[in-house]
């Protein structure tokens, strides 16, 4: 198991030291140095390295591939690359990196017009949200009237799953952020609730309301976390308007959830895994259901939901350093679990967690990559896999109270 992640060597914490001190001890390691940096200039490092990297990815993503779009999605395509832009200009308010976003969005949306998918991570929504927003946020109404209007044209078959990659979750996560951006009741709940009474139809026919009131499986598979099972799936519910017994359907299955963890804190991979404390991802395991635990607490002021999300917290704590870097599966995404608890509890101590998180990244990662002891991803520049996710929380870092899992967290 231990060959999945680096031993976390790292202090469980930090003062901050000024400056002119540290350079006082040429003994530390840079790390260390990092550590130790107070917050102000260590956020600059941050944005510095995240606008670098940004650069690069534009570059190598839009640039090098002749402004081609081979994989228009989110997850590991060049909608990932819009998304990066998308946040570096709310960090830097930099106008160019907006309109790079709406040019690439204006080509994943010739090259999204034949799919299937229709989520916000792996399909046509992600792209007709991003447009929406990226041209409301330019002024441009003619863009933004097109993209609404091509959203509102999506139909969601019967066939469609619950989860949130390529399921009624991922769509009804595209309507919020919509809603958020633009403005309440752009999608109005005239479409949502529809879609929200068929999720938790499907979930209470598997679930069993003595145990788990909700359940879903994805190709026969029921899953807990975060990208295709329980987790992800009441993330998104716990933003809709629901009826007082749905609330408490979802209440209970995240009770379930919590009271079924291991020992160490983890969480199974799905209902038949139970025996395998060994993932901890954003996709399976204790980081996605310790974000949605953290969400849990908030909405329904229950302390319960945030002590498991903390016990969660120490399990990513101490194996969450992956020898990957993206946020699907990766240090970078790992790194957000502590951001969330911060923003939850004001607690520093989560603060530092999150900073060493991202300063073992910013000191490390392109080494370790490029000695092959740590995993670039499958799609090297891509958010969800690759060095986009490590892009996106170096500029999550820059203001921490603001920071927000990229298309979990609104």
């Amino acid at each position: 198991m231990a060959d999945r992640f680096f031993p976390n060597v790292m202090p469980n914490f930090v003062a901050e030291t000024p400056a002119s001190v540290a350079e006082q001890r040429p003994d530390t390691d840079s790390l260390m140095k990092l550590l130790s940096m107070p917050y102000l200039p260590l956020s600059e490092h941050f944005k510095r390295a995240a606008l670098d990297l940004k650069e690069n990815i534009a570059i190598q993503t839009w640039g090098a591939a002749g402004q081609r779009v081979h994989d228009f999605t989110l997850y590991a395509g060049t909608l990932g690359t819009a998304f990066l832009l998308f946040r570096a200009f709310q960090v830097a308010n930099h106008s160019n990196d907006l309109t790079l976003c709406s040019q690439i969005v204006k080509a994943c949306d010739s090259a999204s017009l034949g799919s299937r998918d229709l989520t916000f991570i792996c399909g046509r929504a992600g792209v007709c949200a991003l447009g929406a927003v990226a041209a409301k946020y330019a002024g441009d109404e003619r863009s933004l009237s097109y993209y609404l209007a091509k959203f509102k044209e999506i139909r969601l078959p019967r066939s469609l799953p619950d989860e949130l990659l390529y399921g009624r979750a991922g769509y009804l996560w595209a309507c919020l952020f919509l809603n958020k951006h633009i403005g309440e009741g752009t999608i109005p709940s005239s479409v949502t609730r529809p879609v929200v009474n068929e999720v938790i139809k499907n979930g209470r026919a598997l679930g069993r309301r003595d145990k788990c009131p909700l359940m879903f499986e994805w190709y026969g598979e029921r899953y807990w976390g975060a990208a295709h099972g329980l987790a992800g799936i009441m993330h998104v519910l716990m933003d809709m308007e629901l009826m007082p017994d749905e609330v408490e359907d979802v209440k209970g299955t995240l009770r379930y959830i919590s009271n079924n963890r291991f020992p160490s804190g983890n969480y199974p991979a799905s209902e038949k895994d139970k025996s395998r404390d060994v993932l901890v991802h954003w996709c399976h395991g204790a980081p996605g259901i310790a974000l949605t635990l953290v969400k849990a607490a908030r909405v329904f002021r229950d302390e319960e939901f945030l002590r498991a999300a903390i016990e969660a917290s120490e399990v990513v704590w101490n194996r969450g350093l992956l020898k990957r870097v993206g946020i699907c599966h990766g240090i970078s995404g790992n790194a957000f679990v502590f951001l969330s608890l911060y923003q939850q509890t004001g607690n520093v101590r989560y603060l530092y967690r999150a900073k060493a998180f991202a300063c073992f990244l910013l000191d490390r990662a392109h080494n370790l990559i490029a000695r092959g002891e740590m995993h670039g991803g499958d799609s090297h520049y891509s958010l969800f896999e690759g060095i986009g996710g490590m892009a996106y929380l170096f500029l999550d870092m820059v203001e921490p109270s603001e920071a927000s899992f990229p298309a979990y967290d609104l």
